[in-house]
């Protein structure tokens, strides 16, 4: 058995209620569900983290590119018309 450690969480009524339901339904323990939720909740939030980082850094070196607001501006003006036009480009 891997090891785990304890972790206290406080819940408002209604999602404790839930939790407790989702629970029964699966037949799966809350704690189980809870740090299914918990491993899903951090694994998602740091793959957003490292894009951001990503992106700042490639926005800090050399190789970006930047369009001025004007030029996306007077593109998003022209979504969903007839003559739309195409990305404005560095």
């Amino acid at each position: 058995m891997s090891q785990s450690e304890v972790v206290t969480v406080r819940l408002d009524p209604a999602l404790k209620a839930k939790l407790d339901a989702l629970a029964a339904s699966t037949k799966r323990s809350k704690s189980w569900l809870a740090a299914e939720a918990i491993a899903q909740y951090v694994e998602q939030e740091a793959w957003q983290i490292e894009q951001i980082e990503e992106a700042v850094a490639l926005a800090d070196s050399p190789a970006a590119e930047w369009v001025e607001w004007e030029e996306v501006d007077a593109w998003f003006d022209t979504w969903g018309t007839e003559d739309e036009q195409p990305a404005p480009c560095a």
